[in-house]
């Protein structure tokens, strides 16, 4: 399916930011975002920006987006004590913050679920009990990886689980849940009402120690005590010299298609209901995949394994249509990537910071790109445009400058071409409108320390930004449209 001139943004121009949820300011005495991300929405309302893009939003291990307990659930420190779902009594706003969050878990405890908490239940019946007990568990053996659990539970024997069912523990993670879920469509009505899209990212593998994999281990390439005997990664690129072993175990291509790719419909199903547009992390995954012997130590090991992206997007657009996918086709890209791309409609990433190591023929110059795209400054892994413009060597800089024409300093000449771009959909990450420095990058990829740290402050936004952003929104026709 191709979907010719249209594509996914359906012919409109639209500007965002990216910032992730975890990089609003929070205050330590009112539990999760809602009040931040209101204020932020209002922040985007005011710029004529329509997207907000953020990084995935479940439950981590180790403070990166990308290594999730669940590809299905919210992570729990996202949850306010403000709005509680209908079911529970207003009674509780005598309680504050946490406070009221366990007596609205109390009150359940007590009287019984309520009847909408049995909806969300049935309505998400193919994952959260298994993240329930999978968490429950984690929790138990004190936090080791569920393939060193005592062998019952490690293989999910059904018996070995009833006692966890019946704990209050796992009736309370799936309570959290409810009150996420219930939180998040909250918000993004509240976006929707100021017509602004949410943009969520979805990574392209799960992690090991994940409820995905204890609760589907037929789908994933593991050994009978659950350890995987390859591993996915990268091969050696513009980010790391000796590639990237992410550790993430590879899929059972065969098993999945067998069922249909169910698996993969039902996540993201689950993405659909809480974004109105989702990222596909490491599209190139779809048609091959950098597969690393377990035992090796870095990705150069690797071989690239064949996987049936055509098969598998076929598949979702027998339940959607119109894909509201963008594929992250950054890093070592075939003709094979992009055809199975542009085959089925899907948006492209352009990233600016990319653009001025080659010749005229790059294609991430703005001269080169196309409609069905996003035209990024730079993402969450790229050093922030001011750190990177000023690593670039004196030679470079003057290529820039006269390419772009730059009559304004960084980042804003950079952000000025993002916005002119013939891309459908301009985004910026939320540290280049503030015009920041190297020391509040996001991330730097194939390093652990100092990455997913960066929190805005609302006094770091100067008074007039939004209407300088607004300005070129305006210009460059990405005006923020009508609530839809």
């Amino acid at each position: 399916m191709n979907r010719g001139k249209r594509g996914i943004f359906g012919g409109r121009r639209r500007a965002g930011v990216l910032l992730h949820l975890s990089s609003l300011p929070h205050d330590s005495y009112e539990p999760g975002m809602q009040r931040s991300a209101r204020h932020f929405i209002d922040f985007l309302y005011e710029a004529g920006l329509s997207v907000w893009q953020m990084l995935p939003i479940g439950p981590s291990h180790n403070g990166s987006p990308y290594d999730l307990a669940s590809s299905h659930a919210g992570h729990p420190v996202y949850i306010s004590d403000d709005p509680l779902p209908a079911g529970l009594p207003a009674g509780l706003g005598r309680e504050e913050g946490v406070a009221r969050l366990e007596a609205a878990f109390a009150f359940c405890e007590e009287r019984g679920q309520p009847p909408e908490l049995e909806i969300f239940l049935a309505e998400h019946s193919g994952w959260i009990d298994d993240y329930a007990l999978f968490q429950t568990l984690k929790a138990r053996e004190g936090g080791r990886p569920w393939w060193e659990w005592p062998q019952p539970l490690r293989d999910h024997e059904s018996a070995a689980l009833v006692p966890i069912r019946a704990s209050a523990d796992f009736r309370r993670h799936r309570f959290w849940q409810w009150i996420f879920f219930h939180q998040w469509a909250d918000l993004r009505q509240y976006a929707r009402n100021k017509g602004v899209l949410l943009f969520g990212d979805m990574p392209f593998f799960v992690a090991h120690d994940s409820a995905d994999v204890w609760a589907h281990r037929d789908l994933f390439r593991l050994d009978d005590q659950g350890r995987p005997d390859v591993v996915a990664g990268v091969p050696p690129d513009y980010f790391s010299a000796e590639g990237q072993r992410w550790g993430n175990p590879v899929y059972r291509w065969d098993v999945m298609a067998r069922q249909g790719f169910q698996w993969w419909r039902e996540r993201l199903k689950t993405q659909l209901t809480l974004f109105d547009l989702v990222r596909i992390d490491h599209f190139r995954g779809l048609e091959s995949c950098w597969e690393i012997p377990a035992e090796a130590q870095t990705a150069a090991a690797g071989h690239w394994g064949k996987a049936p992206g055509e098969a598998l997007l076929d598949s979702l657009e027998g339940l959607w249509a119109n894909l509201p996918v963008v594929a992250e086709d950054l890093g070592v890209i075939t003709d094979a990537v992009i055809e199975l791309r542009d085959r089925h409609g899907l948006a492209g990433m352009k990233v600016l910071q990319f653009a001025f190591g080659d010749d005229a023929r790059n294609p991430y110059l703005p001269h080169n790109h196309v409609r069905n795209a996003v035209a990024y400054t730079g993402t969450h892994d790229n050093d922030t445009t001011v750190g990177w413009f000023n690593g670039l060597a004196p030679s470079v800089q003057d290529y820039v400058r006269e390419y772009l024409g730059a009559r304004e300093p960084m980042p804003w000449a950079l952000i000025r071409a993002a916005m002119a771009s013939v891309a459908d959909l301009a985004v910026v990450p939320m540290q280049d409108l503030l015009a920041l420095d190297s020391c509040y990058r996001m991330n730097t990829p194939g390093s652990t320390r100092g990455n997913w740290t960066y929190r805005l402050s609302w006094t770091d936004i100067p008074d007039d930004l939004a209407l300088r952003v607004r300005h070129l929104t305006e210009l460059y026709d990405r005006h923020r449209p009508a609530a839809d």
